[in-house]
């Protein structure tokens, strides 16, 4: 994907490297992306934000949801809020989900 058409959630941060912010929401019923919130990508995680559960399903989901390994998906900042940053390592063009649900859902 070209670097102009990244989606908003989304900032290259060196070559081969995507900074992801996003708003999780722990102890959901199941795994999801689920909108914007303040300017991030809000998704819904299954697994309790304790013993850094959430912020492993939360990499692991979102590795997933590219077709990545989960090796390729890293927390950057926000070990312990619900404000966090990923960084997405990868040489090849990516498919960011589009069509992400309205805010408020």
């Amino acid at each position: 994907m070209v670097g102009d058409d990244l989606p908003f959630y989304v900032t290259r941060a060196g070559s081969g490297i995507y900074r992801v912010d996003v708003w999780v929401q722990p102890g959901a019923s199941r795994n999801e992306l689920a909108g914007e919130y303040q300017g991030r990508l809000k998704v819904r995680v299954a697994a309790p934000a304790n013993d850094n559960k959430a912020n492993k399903t939360l990499a692991a989901f979102f590795a997933e949801t590219l077709g990545l390994k989960s090796s390729h998906v890293e927390l950057a900042s926000g070990f312990t809020g619900r404000k966090k940053t990923l960084h997405v390592r990868t040489d090849r063009d990516l498919s960011w989900p589009s069509g992400v649900p309205a805010a408020g859902r």
